[in-house]
Formats: C-alpha cells, structure tokens, sequence
C-alpha cells in the first residue's frame, strides 16, 4: 500500500469487510451547518456528488461475529476526509451514542486533518471529539482505533490514536506533519520512512499493523476477549491449587538450573501462550517478532487478561531488552488499567542492553517508571518467573501482587557469569556464585518474592506441553485468587509485600 494518496478502500467497502451481512444500520443525519462561502460551497457540493456521502464520515451499528459494535468510517474522497464542524459534530455524537448504549467503539480514520476551508472552528473541534471519547474510555467500554493510509494532523494527535488499541493499515502515512508543509517551512524533504505504520510499530506507538483483510478476524479476537465474562471468583482467596506433581527430592542445583533456562529448546513466553491461552491476540512490539518483548491479549483460564513479557534469549541469539521495549511495557500497563483488566507479566531475560545508545535511550530511567507504574497499577498484578531473570530488564516487570516461578527459574542483579568476573575478576567462578546468591526460586521464595513454584519434570525443555499446561493452571488459580479481594485490600497487601522483599522469613 502506498503513501501518497488515500487508501484504496472506501469507508462503505471498508465497513463492508469488517460487520456480518447486513448488520450494519447507520445513525447519521444530514448536516445543519450553512456555508456562506461559494466556493467552500461549490467543493462540498462535487465532494457529495463524488462520494455519494453527505459528509466525510459514517458513523453506526454494526455486528462483528454476532458482537455488536458503533463504528465511525473515515471517507478520503471526501475533501481528503478532513474534519470541519459539523464532520466533528457527527463524530462526537457517535461516540457519545455508543458510550450511552454501553458499545465497543471502533474508529477508522483516514484524513489530511483539520478542514483548512473552516481554519480554527474546525481545529478546536479536535477537543470536542476527544472529551467524548475520554469520556467513553473512561466507563471502561473498548475504544478502538484502525488508522489508514493516510491518517495526519490534528486527527492523528487526538482521537485517532487514543484507542486502547492503535492498529493500523500496512505501508499508512501516519504522522503530526504533512509531507509537504514540511518542506515547505524546513527547506528539506521529510525522510519516506519516519511517518510509515510500521516504523510506528517499531517504537511501540501503533499495536499491530493489519492488512484490511485480515482486520475482521482480529477484531473478532478481540472483542471475544473483552468480551468474555470471567469465571466466578474463587470464594476463599487463600485456597491452594489443585495440587500439582512435586519433586521426592531436595531443591536444585542453581547452577544446574541456570544452564536449564538457557536450553535452546525450553518453552519461552510465545510458547507458554500458544499451550495456554483459550483465545490469543498478539500485539505488536519493538524489534518486531524478532524482538525481545511479546504483547497479547489474552484469555487465560477463562479470564480477559493483558499480557506482557520477554522472549527468551539463548546464546547466539541474544534479543537485547531495550528502553522502546520498557516504554511498550508501560504502555501495556496502562491498556490494562484502562480496560479494568488483569496484567500477566513474564519474566525471561539475559538482561537489558548494555550499550551507549540504551544509556542515551535512558534505559535505566524507562527500569524505574517501569517499576513505579507497576506498583502503582489498580488492577491485579501477577508475575510469572518463566526462566532467566537477570539484571534490571528483569526487575521492571516483577512488581506484582503474586509472583509465580518455574523450578529452575532465578533472578539475580547480573549473569553468573558477570558477578564472577566482578568478584573474582574472572568468570571461572559462575558456579559457585549462583549458589552462594540465593537466586534459584525455592531460595526467591524464602525472601519473600516468589509465593509458588511450579515443577519442572526434570524440566520444561523436556515436557513443553505437560509444564506449560501446569503453569497455566497456576497461572488460573492466581488470577482467580487476586479478582476475590477487593481493589483496597489488594493495594494495601501489594504495599506490604514489597516494603518486606528481601528479609528472610
């Protein structure tokens, strides 16, 4: 898909694509607002004649997979689906409609920006749409966005990207500036690649990048995850798990298990989520697939959750955990506390990178908002120890209110490796370092962080499926435990529990 013009889709075949036959009903009336000046006049009247549209926006009802769903249609034949008064009025009154009718809002802009004809009038109304939509998201009702080839101006910098959810359409023009207002105040073209979708995805700023074709059926992902009603809650917040195999003999060599989590063939956090998620929508991330950071969402144990965590690394195949990818951690977070959803986070990492571009990146900066924003979070919490837990990069994501760990998962402040070449300024002694520190998940577990070990049989490398699926259950007991407690006494456990980590019981 090119970058220049608009998309090839026309908001009433775009529509088309994504609701059931049929379901669609729209909700729009004919504009009120007079146009004094004829040749405004004269350009609105051809744009109605070349579109068939009154406006340059649908707004309605439809229905994706049964769910019903408002949409608002961008229509870029319409005077490049810029937005004046009264295209602004339509959409306020669509999102406003949609939050009084408790519905999924899902937005699909394409649009030059603001309506130049109409100068400031029509640039404030850019406050009018995002109030209602605040005060959509605001009730907890999903606010989606699907940003098209080419979203700009104003409408990218307001309700454009302010979905829970950014997606957006492969190879768009998404950005603040134009291409050629740019060269016209800076002397020098805007390089091709800064404002393309997926250069947004690779800083974390759109979710996933979606060819139209394929939108319906993410869409229907989506909504049956937000959708799904979570399992009763479990009536004693403190009951156990149904039990689970346990090892006849003594803990593990920590040793042992650091060379374990670094077995090419352990299951790592993309697995983990194949084996256990009933329904899986998997977000974008910086890096890409490649990259060291997953993004889902999920239903896990019958419970819509947001999930975040590391891909493993392995030696060869290091993924350096970076600031853009503690950002997007962040930002998972907040998703999460705007849908009043659960955040899973996993925790499988060599470490963050260490390099002088994550020192300007501020990556040490992006570890300690990581670490404030989860302690701060309202929802519940839960922090899986899938294997390797290193350095700070593990650290950002194991604030929580519940920290379940594999048998031969550890955390230390850096790799065996490297305290051995601090300590004894060689690395021959990695051994004997990782058992002396305390960092495997039985000794986690007397310091207060680790509330669970999951068995490992002798471990996950060799029986993928059969962990992975004891995982998820003690992943499904911990959710359902966490959502028994009230906001308050969670919060007030989670201040207790992190101001006594570290001292031995």
């Amino acid at each position: 898909m090119g970058t220049g013009s608009g998309t090839a889709l026309t908001a009433h075949q775009l529509i088309g694509l994504l609701v059931d036959p049929g379901g669609f009903r729209g909700w729009d009336e004919p504009p009120a607002v007079d146009r004094p000046d004829p040749g405004y006049r004269a350009s609105l009247d051809r744009a109605r004649e070349h579109t068939g549209l009154d406006e340059a926006v649908l707004t309605g009802v439809g229905s994706i997979d049964g769910r019903p769903v408002a949409l608002i249609a961008s229509e870029f034949g319409f005077l490049g689906g810029s937005i004046g008064v009264a295209t602004a009025e339509r959409i306020t009154r669509a999102v406003e409609r949609a939050t009084a009718e408790r519905l999924p809002l899902l937005a699909l802009p394409v649009s030059g920006g603001t309506r130049m004809q109409e100068g400031s009038a029509a640039f404030l109304c850019m406050l009018r749409i995002t109030a209602a939509v605040q005060a959509h998201r605001a009730t907890g009702l999903p606010y989606l966005t699907y940003l098209r080839n080419p979203t700009m101006g104003g409408v990218f910098a307001s309700w454009g990207t302010l979905g829970q959810l950014v997606l957006a359409e492969p190879g768009a023009r998404l950005g603040f500036l134009g291409p050629r207002v740019y060269e016209e105040l800076r002397g020098v073209e805007l390089p091709p690649d800064v404002q393309r979708a997926e250069t947004l995805a690779g800083q974390g700023l759109v979710d996933a990048v979606v060819p139209p074709q394929e939108l319906r059926e993410l869409l229907r992902r989506t909504l049956a995850v937000l959708a799904a009603a979570p399992p009763s809650p479990t009536t004693d917040p403190t009951a156990s798990p149904t039990p689970v195999p346990v090892r006849t003999h003594g803990h593990p060599d920590a040793w042992d298990s650091v060379l374990r989590t670094r077995r090419p063939d352990r299951p790592g956090t993309r697995e983990l989520l194949r084996h256990t998620a009933e329904e899986l929508v998997l977000l974008d991330a910086p890096g890409g697939r490649g990259g060291a950071l997953v993004r889902a969402l999920a239903l896990l144990g019958g419970r819509p959750v947001l999930v975040v965590g590391q891909q493993r690394q392995t030696p060869g195949h290091e993924r350096p955990f970076t600031a853009a990818d503690l950002r997007a951690v962040r930002r998972t977070a907040r998703l999460a506390e705007q849908l009043g959803l659960p955040l899973v986070t996993v925790v499988d990492t060599a470490g963050a990178e260490l390099s002088a571009r994550a020192e300007l990146d501020g990556i040490a900066v992006e570890i300690a908002h990581c670490l404030t924003t989860l302690l701060a979070l309202r929802t519940p919490v839960l922090a899986v120890l899938l294997g390797q837990g290193s350095g700070g990069g593990a650290l950002a994501l194991l604030p929580a209110d519940r920290v379940i760990a594999a048998e031969h998962a550890w955390l230390a402040p850096l790799p065996p490796e490297g305290a051995s070449a601090i300590v004894h300024r060689d690395g021959a002694h990695a051994a004997e370092l990782a058992r002396a520190q305390g960092i495997g998940a039985h000794r986690l577990a007397e310091v207060g962080l680790v509330d669970e070990v999951v068995p490992e049989l002798p471990d996950a490398a060799e029986e993928p499926t059969a962990f992975c699926a004891r995982l998820g259950q003690a992943v499904g007991a911990a959710l359902g435990a966490l959502s028994a407690t009230t906001e308050a006494d969670r919060l007030a456990a989670r201040a207790v529990r992190h101001r006594r980590l570290g001292d031995l019981r």
